[in-house]
């Protein structure tokens, strides 16, 4: 079995393509008749799915690994405690699990890769959905220390009021961009010039 795509994609940081990458060659690989089972890259399959937050598909193929090789793989089994974490929305939970466990080579820069993604995705779920948030949280939400976070936000524009402990989230302005089609102009300029005449 050829999984040198795969270790390619892991090579040049492609982790955006992994999961797609990976079932394509599951499907080839199946569709053979090849044993791949003992082989596959679960973990970093896994990893690929949530990397492009796709909990999903992370479920189902978790569903189909043989439970042979869920007890003999817990790399397997620790990057599926990152979904458990991810499913349940536990967001404290998957920085929890990202630490927890000691990554192989392989997966260990992908690991490090969807922490930062998941970090950005937090901080823009956060901007969307408060105005203010305390520090203990805002810390929870990005997994990181109090001091960390709150430089991180800082640098981002949010202002800290240490007296009280919370943070102000700064909004984003909402870019509004219109679309006018020549049909549309068109259509106005025989409106207002028919209004003239």
């Amino acid at each position: 079995m050829d999984l040198s795509p795969v270790t390619e994609a892991l090579a040049v940081k492609s982790f955006d393509k992994i999961a797609d990458i990976c079932d394509s060659l599951m499907l080839q690989v199946a569709s053979e008749g090849i044993s791949f089972h003992d082989d596959w890259p679960y973990a970093i399959h896994l990893l690929g799915y949530f990397y492009v937050d796709d909990c999903d598909s992370a479920r189902f193929l978790w569903k189909t690994i043989p439970t042979s090789v869920k007890e003999s793989k817990p790399e397997v089994v620790a990057a599926w405690r990152i979904g458990q974490k991810l499913w349940t929305r536990d967001y404290a939970g998957v920085y929890e699990a990202i630490r927890g466990y000691d990554w192989s080579p392989e997966s260990k820069d992908m690991v490090a890769a969807f922490s930062d993604v998941y970090t950005k995705r937090m901080f823009q779920l956060l901007m969307s959905a408060y105005s203010t948030i305390t520090i203990r949280e805002l810390a929870l939400f990005l997994g990181m220390t109090e001091e960390d976070a709150t430089t991180y936000v800082v640098e981002n524009g949010w202002t800290v009021d240490t007296a009280s402990q919370m943070v102000t989230v700064k909004k984003q302005a909402v870019k509004r961009e219109q679309k006018v089609d020549s049909s549309k102009l068109q259509r106005l300029t025989e409106y207002v010039f028919h209004l003239e005449h």
